[in-house]
């Protein structure tokens, strides 16, 4: 018996299995596979665009203190996960940095608001399929559930514990 899959011990399982019934669909699941990393970069592009004032900080603080607020969620839900999700934000900073060094503030802002519109058109279109509504809209705590939702699917897939 696998204990992630099977356990409500934890609140994070209790969220898992209440996300999961509304991700039965395998097109949907698959939708969101690609859609929710999506999403979570071009929140933190759009989080890193905006101005810090003063010169003590770089852009990118509020990207930062978002993904590590995120983390400190993900953290205490799941050392395994929060783990994780710490690497898939270190990721992200850097791409994004990358990016932003490379294209500019503007460039940046762009591609975080194209992406963000066309992964949420999946995602609804991807519940649309599934014949069910998204879970935030029943409590905005499933927009952080996603991200780990996608992350323990590829933790099943590996073979590792979460």
């Amino acid at each position: 018996m696998n204990a992630n899959a099977e356990s409500t011990d934890r609140p994070i399982d209790r969220w898992f299995a209440s996300y999961s019934g509304d991700h039965r669909n395998g097109t949907n699941q698959w939708i969101h596979v690609f859609a929710v990393p999506l999403i979570l970069w071009s929140v933190v592009a759009l989080l890193w665009c905006i101005p810090v004032v003063g010169t003590w900080f770089r852009p990118g603080l509020w990207a930062a203190l978002a993904m590590f607020f995120a983390w400190m969620f993900y953290y205490r839900a799941s050392r395994k996960l929060g783990y994780g999700m710490l690497a898939a934000f270190v990721v992200l900073g850097w791409l994004t940095r990358w990016l932003h060094d490379t294209f500019g503030t503007q460039q940046l802002l762009y591609a975080a608001i194209a992406v963000f519109v066309l992964a949420w058109i999946a995602q609804f279109a991807g519940h649309r399929i599934e014949g069910r509504k998204p879970s935030f809209l029943t409590d905005l705590t499933y927009l952080l559930i996603g991200p780990a939702w996608v992350l323990a699917k590829l933790y099943r897939r590996l073979g590792w514990s979460w």
